[in-house]
Order: structure tokens, then sequence, then C-alpha cells
């Protein structure tokens, strides 16, 4: 069972409806990306990276993804999810726990 962090939680609104992509990569870790439409008609993306203990590693919460499509944004979400997951499967800097960032679209 997946630990939440603070980032899902105030990220989380169930009378919204969201698309989810919830994949277990090689090295034991689970993503999940969830995509959904504000109730302004904004594109709104969460990630979370979750150890095979069902710990929170990181969450990140994106408020808008401005020109994206739900799908487009579940696609660069499930992307950047798998690259913030594999810094955890290697040594070096980690991702920043429950943090809530704001990337740059590819």
């Amino acid at each position: 069972m997946r630990s939440r962090g603070k980032t899902f939680w105030d990220w989380a609104d169930a009378k919204l409806h969201s698309r989810t992509h919830t994949e277990v990569l090689e090295f034991g870790l689970t993503i999940d990306v969830q995509v959904r439409l504000s109730r302004v008609g904004a594109t709104e993306l969460f990630i979370g990276i979750y150890g095979p203990d069902g710990a929170c590693l990181h969450e990140e919460a994106h408020k808008a993804r401005p020109g994206q499509s739900m799908t487009t944004a579940m696609s660069w979400g499930v992307a950047l999810a798998r690259d913030i997951a594999a810094s955890f499967a290697k040594p070096g800097p980690k991702a920043t726990d429950g943090a809530t960032e704001h990337r740059p679209s590819p």
C-alpha cells in the first residue's frame, strides 16, 4: 500500500475526473502519474514515486500545463516520472521528498 505525501493530499479532489498511469519499474519503484482538468479547464498533473515498500520518495503537482491536452500532459508526466525514479536507482543527488516543482514543457 502506498503512503501518500502531503503533496498528493493537497492535490487530490475526488470530484474531478482524472486519468491515471501506474507502473512498477524494473528496479521495484512505482510511478503514479495522474492528469485532470480543473474546474476552470486547466490541465493539471500529479507525479508520485514510491518505493518497493510503498514509501513516498517524491511527489510533485503541476497546477497547470498550458497548451497541453490531458493526453500530452500524461505522456510528458510519465517520461518525467521515469527519469525521476531512475535517479533513485543511481548513486548521487536524489529528488526532494514531497516537493512541488514546476518544470518547463519539452
